[in-house]
């Protein structure tokens, strides 16, 4: 699986468990948040495409993802994470 096709499924999955994902530009890493009961996910779009599968798999790694149909390397990539934390 290509960086670009991690970063999709990343997407794909985020929004299934209730978040919008956000690319902005300026000084941060990314980080989730919730305003007003929405979920969001926010990545500096000009972080390299290696930071923000990274970021997107800590911020997944603190969900429950025991419902979710995985792929084998998204699993290995949230669970590193998880033994990271």
């Amino acid at each position: 699986m290509t960086k670009k096709n991690i970063i999709k499924e990343f997407e794909v999955l985020s929004k299934k468990l209730g978040f919008k994902v956000i690319y902005g530009k300026g000084s941060f890493n990314g980080d989730s948040c919730s305003i007003v009961n929405n979920k969001y996910i926010v990545l500096n779009k000009n972080k390299p495409i290696e930071q923000k599968i990274k970021r997107f798999a800590q911020i997944l790694s603190q969900q429950n993802l025991t419902k979710q149909d995985l792929a084998p390397n998204l699993l290995e990539l949230v669970n590193q994470e998880k033994l990271d934390i």
